[in-house]
């Protein structure tokens, strides 16, 4: 089982950014294969539940979730943007 926690905490460190600022953040695209999520959709309420519960939680009503836009290539080649967020620990820790 230690192992499982080790494995999983390494995961999740290897996909953490520091911005110029230097806060800590995780892109949700990049969590969600990781929670084993295959859809968006579903991910994406996920965030927003966990946001309702920061928000209940505390008194502060500032949290870290900016919104980014991603840039992919579709099948058909065309260049399109999808949106993405940059997750705190926090956050991240709320999905889970």
């Amino acid at each position: 089982m230690n192992e499982i926690k080790e494995y999983t905490e390494k995961l999740f460190e290897d996909i953490k950014y520091i911005d110029e600022e230097g806060n800590e953040y995780w892109l949700a695209r990049e969590l969600m294969p990781l929670l084993e999520y295959s859809k968006w959709e579903n991910f994406n309420n996920v965030i927003q539940k966990a946001v309702v519960s920061y928000k209940n939680s505390n008194n502060d009503d500032s949290y870290w979730l900016p919104e980014v836009r991603k840039p992919i290539i579709t099948g058909k080649g065309k260049e399109e943007f999808i949106k993405d967020y940059k997750l705190s620990r926090y956050i991240c820790y709320l999905i889970v």
